[in-house]
């Protein structure tokens, strides 16, 4: 059974930073496209960052300069450090991974971030 299993995020205060990370099951890790997601309330979910099994890495342009995804392929995991947030960052982050056939989903994990 596949799983992605998110941890880290919570509440944190403008300009602050946080670490997510995902575990992947190993099956699928070494092969997927990971990618970072988020849904703010009454928005639709949106990319924030993905890193190919090659590591190369994709941003929206609003995270740029301050997120920065990354890959450890010996441990299965992502991670997206996030730093000088901002209000506007206070989503649910989803962990992605694609494969040629079939796209998989963790949970979710909140961020917010408020003063």
């Amino acid at each position: 059974q596949v799983q992605l299993v998110e941890s880290g995020g919570g509440l944190v205060q403008p300009g602050g930073s946080l670490r997510l990370s995902c575990t992947a099951s190993r099956s699928i890790f070494r092969i997927a496209s990971m990618a970072w997601y988020r849904q703010a309330p009454g928005k639709q979910r949106e990319l924030v960052a993905s890193i190919s099994t090659a590591g190369s890495t994709n941003y929206r342009d609003s995270v740029k300069a301050r997120f920065t995804i990354s890959r450890d392929n010996a441990k299965s995991m992502v991670s997206l450090q996030m730093n000088s947030l901002k209000p506007e960052d206070t989503a649910v982050y989803f962990c992605n991974a694609a494969l040629a056939t079939y796209t998989y989903w963790g949970q979710g994990i909140q961020v917010t971030v408020s003063s």
